[in-house]
């Protein structure tokens, strides 16, 4: 029943209502598992194909990580152990062989081949209930070796014209292969091997930033849930004015992302600007007038979300934002629709930043775009598209080219003058953005009205 031209202030959904959709940690990673092995017969061979590498070798230690690792094993193998290697061989006819060049019982056996079963200096063959394909089974067929034995072996087996290793000096994601590793790698190659050998960048970044159909449709419900938590933050259900401070609201946001089971991929922000002040710095008590801002992401079934949002908290006389700072979200949201209608395949970042700005300006926008891929990572492998402090283009991962069936959170701001605050306000928007099919779409929709408060 409605008793008061503000009850929608109140009537508002609880995050919590979404906590059906987050599943039980043993469904996730069953689902998980499900997912990597459908990823990895169906994207990895497009992208190695892509890529012209048909050896990709993943080694790391335990505790020293390549970032591509856990993209690739199941939950179970939560960390390397010890040395593990990985080889994967893109054959002839299309098929990638997946190979585990280490120790048994480390939760790959279901996934990859496992082929260094006989090795010096260990007893694993008397272990038979523990590795039932030692010495009595396949043991007896692999000879005795060491883990770069067994490496060499296997890549003169495949026979490739090229072998990837992770190094790269554009992206985080492709250089996760330590030195002493590296070095240790190349000294078990024979001099043909040697001379195969290139970087993996662009099979690292292709595979952490395609998105399977899977994860696509997992997308949008998870950005809901995004949109949910902001929503009830920036509600009269969380926020008091006068009372509570932009941390009591980070904080309600944080904990309930902990309740809820999905993990922070970053610490949460929320920040208060004032007419006549513009931006208050550290922790402020929220009054009427206020304009609130904040970024939010979390990580659920492995997948990131980003996400900006604004409220404005209403003064006794007023039901809705003044008009002033609803042309500023119609700008933002404008700024938004230019930028995703330059998303091209085959377009880089640096070219997709450029036409936008450009296109921007003569509209009479003051724009700032700085939009990054996202999916397993927050700050993800793909294409950069502008930083905040480099809009000329950034060399390296700006030249990176759109791909179809990839994800971007759509970060962005611009300048806008409002006379009635006497600022100029720096105005940011956030929100993520799915590209398949050579079209953007926004996941969940995206914010165009304030949230309120009172």
């Amino acid at each position: 029943m409605v008793i008061s031209k503000e009850d929608f202030l109140v009537q508002k959904v609880s995050v919590d209502e979404f906590k059906k959709k987050i599943l039980p940690y043993r469904e996730q990673e069953a689902l998980l598992d499900k997912w990597l092995v459908h990823r990895l017969d169906t994207i990895l061979p497009v992208v190695m194909k892509r890529s012209g590498i048909d050896c990709w070798v993943v080694a790391c230690n335990e505790y020293n990580e390549d970032p591509v690792l856990k993209t690739l094993v199941p939950c179970a193998m939560m960390t390397a152990r010890r040395l593990t290697i990985l080889l994967f061989h893109l054959q002839k006819d299309g098929v990638v062989k997946r190979y585990a060049l280490t120790r048994p019982n480390v939760g790959l056996d279901d996934v990859y081949e496992s082929v260094w079963t006989n090795p010096k200096g260990s007893d694993w063959q008397d272990k038979d209930a523990l590795m039932p394909f030692g010495k009595k089974g396949k043991g007896e067929e692999s000879p005795c070796e060491t883990q770069m034995e067994c490496l060499h072996r296997m890549i003169a087996s495949c026979n490739p014209n090229k072998i990837g290793l992770n190094f790269s000096n554009t992206f985080a994601f492709a250089d996760g292969l330590s030195h002493s590793l590296y070095e240790t790698i190349m000294a078990a190659l024979d001099e043909d091997q040697k001379k195969k050998v290139v970087s993996a960048e662009n099979v690292c970044v292709g595979w952490l930033e395609t998105r399977s159909e899977e994860e696509m449709q997992a997308y949008t419900g998870i950005m809901q849930i995004a949109h949910a938590l902001i929503a009830e933050a920036f509600s009269s259900k969380v926020i008091l004015p006068g009372v509570t401070t932009n941390a009591d609201v980070k904080y309600f946001m944080l904990e309930k992302c902990k309740e809820l089971g999905l993990e922070p991929w970053f610490d949460f922000e929320v920040s208060v600007r004032r007419a006549e002040v513009n931006e208050v710095f550290g922790e402020t008590v929220i009054q009427p007038g206020d304009l609130l801002h904040c970024d939010v992401g979390f990580r659920y079934l492995n997948l990131c979300t980003d996400t900006q949002e604004n409220a404005y908290v209403l003064k006794l006389d007023e039901t809705d934002a003044p008009e002033e700072l609803k042309q500023v979200m119609k700008t933002v949201n404008r700024l938004q629709d230019i930028t995703i209608s330059h998303f091209k395949a085959g377009r880089s970042g640096n070219e997709v930043l450029a036409k936008a700005l450009k296109q921007a300006k003569e509209e009479g926008i003051v724009p700032c775009i700085y939009t990054h891929p996202i999916g397993f990572h927050g700050h993800a492998a793909g294409p950069t598209i502008g930083l905040w402090d480099m809009q000329n283009g950034v060399p390296g991962s700006g030249d990176y080219l759109l791909y179809d069936n990839t994800a971007y959170s759509l970060e962005l701001n611009c300048k806008c003058e409002v006379k009635s605050w006497n600022v100029t306000l720096t105005f940011g928007a956030e929100t993520d953005v799915l590209f398949t099919g050579g079209k953007v779409y926004y996941l969940a929709g995206r914010q165009e009205n304030f949230h309120l408060i009172k």
